[in-house]
């Protein structure tokens, strides 16, 4: 009977030491378990951000093709329903930032592909292709392909009032030289852009200035462009409360326009402008725009500055010019101010 106690206190202990191994396995599995999860790769077709940035690392590692774009660009050719057309191609869009080499070997019939999804009945869909032709638009030997859509951006842009397809889609085209096929488009879609450019969204607004800056470069769209018409407030672009990425880019807008119209080419031809139009509203008897640059030289923002009076000097009437009505010599804009 003496020993009953002594082998229970055994019994006891080997239960103990039992209990701590298996605490010790399950642990173990755990660990294992979890060091595999680490390791496990995720699908190759995955659209997450991380998964496509994490492939740009492995392949800058081993130098080798992922082979994730081409998998993408193959799984869009399938039947995919909107949010996944939409997801593969922001995820393609990213593979070509991240994976310029491997952008570089796809084709025009990849981008025919993507472009082909401008014609989607879903917005997102639209506005993710035009994502990914900016992101291709980067690589030279794609950009003459990717000019064959600018009809379409053009078209979707003026149709469809979104603000965020209007930044994808004017980002797309500031990110191109258009070809002169597309002219008369943009004769049809100025007022649209103009309507943009007045919208009370500055992301779209910056991007609207931008392309009409680059368009009044061009002599066969200038006048279109100064006789588009436009809202009474016009002028509210250019009062010193804007923000000042979008201050900027209008004031770089009417420096352009108004060297156009000093040059030779554009006072060979006398112009007939309506009363409402950019023209009057910027460069008209009644415009305050000088009222305007005057006060955005004391912006605090010193490009604003400097670019107000860049416009200033624009505005001066050229040594060659004779009396003109939108330029007489008797009161230059700034004769009173001085």
């Amino acid at each position: 009977m003496c020993c009953i106690p002594q082998r229970l206190g055994q019994m006891d202990i080997c239960k103990g030491v039992v209990s701590l191994a298996t605490a010790a396995g399950a642990i173990y599995l755990l660990y294992k378990a979890i060091r595999a999860g680490i390791k496990c790769q995720p699908p190759l077709c995955s659209a997450s951000p991380i998964c496509v940035a994490r492939l740009a690392i492995e392949r800058e590692q081993r130098g080798r093709d992922s082979g994730e774009l081409r998998r993408l660009l193959n799984s869009l050719e399938c039947k995919q329903d909107e949010y996944a057309k939409s997801m593969i191609l922001h995820s393609i869009t990213r593979c070509v930032y991240l994976l310029e080499s491997e952008a570089s070997t796809c084709t025009n019939d990849d981008i025919t592909l993507v472009g082909s999804m401008l014609d989607d009945k879903d917005n997102s869909v639209k506005i993710q292709a035009l994502n990914t032709l900016k992101a291709f638009s980067g690589i030279r030997k794609f950009r003459l392909k990717i000019q064959e859509h600018s009809i379409k951006v053009l078209e979707l842009i003026s149709t469809i009032w979104d603000s965020e397809l209007h930044i994808a889609g004017l980002r797309l085209l500031n990110n191109l030289p258009l070809p002169d096929f597309a002219h008369p488009q943009l004769r049809r879609v100025m007022p649209a852009l103009m309507e943009i450019l007045q919208a009370d969204y500055i992301l779209a607004q910056v991007q609207a200035a931008q392309l009409l800056s680059n368009l009044a470069q061009k002599n066969d769209l200038l006048y279109d462009i100064l006789n588009c018409q436009v809202h009474s407030n016009f002028l509210n672009l250019f009062q010193s409360a804007q923000p000042g990425s979008l201050l900027h880019e209008v004031l770089v807008f009417a420096e352009r326009l108004s060297e156009g119209r000093s040059s030779p080419h554009y006072r060979a031809v006398k112009w007939h402008y309506n009363e409402q139009s950019v023209h009057e509203a910027l460069f008209g008897d009644d415009s305050r725009l000088a009222d305007r640059l005057l006060a955005l030289v004391i912006h605090p923002e010193e490009d604003i500055q400097i670019q107000a009076c860049k416009v200033i000097v624009s505005l001066q009437c050229p040594q060659d010019v004779g009396v003109r009505p939108s330029c007489p010599p008797s009161h230059s804009y700034f004769n009173n101010a001085e």
